[in-house]
């Protein structure tokens, strides 16, 4: 495994080293979204080198087999990159599981202070003191509601005729 990363050039080699615990454990979720994608593109580099190097390989050797024994190295670095991809897919997980979380617990605080009390139902016998929120039914403007509507209103007004017709 050694001997792979240090076959890497500099920049991929700072890539693999940034899908540590250590320096994972620094980042936020937008950065590892952005470390995440920039790993799967690393990943998919070597993937598609060791797959096109290796057919054209099966021409030259005259089979499958010899041709993916000359092509190990792209094979060990995408290898490498997929541990660590998953590594960083893990770590984003947890991430992103936790921030969830959060924003769940804060819409449930809010949603708690906009609730109204009920502890008052008894001094009130039972009787609303406000209106309320009037609610406005948005989807009478469409035309679609409007077709709707007017062809319910036209076969009621079918039926009626056919009932004073008799």
């Amino acid at each position: 495994m050694s001997k792979i990363l240090n076959s890497l050039s500099d920049d991929e080699y700072v890539l693999v080293r940034k899908t540590k615990k250590s320096q994972m454990a620094k980042l936020d979720e937008g950065h590892l979204i952005d470390l995440h994608s920039r790993i799967r593109r690393a990943r998919n580099k070597y993937v598609k080198l060791y797959r096109r190097e290796g057919a054209a390989k099966v021409e030259a050797k005259g089979a499958r087999g010899s041709g993916k024994s000359a092509n190990k190295r792209n094979a060990a670095r995408a290898e490498v990159f997929e541990d660590a991809l998953s590594r960083v897919s893990r770590r984003l997980a947890k991430v992103a599981a936790h921030s969830a979380e959060q924003l769940k617990e804060q819409r449930l605080a809010r949603a708690r202070t906009d609730a109204p009390s009920f502890s008052d139902v008894d001094s009130v016998n039972g009787k609303v003191d406000s209106a309320g929120r009037t609610r406005v039914d948005e989807t009478r403007q469409s035309p679609g509601r409007k077709k709707y509507e007017a062809a319910t209103i036209a076969a009621g007004a079918r039926r009626q005729a056919a009932k004073d017709n008799k």
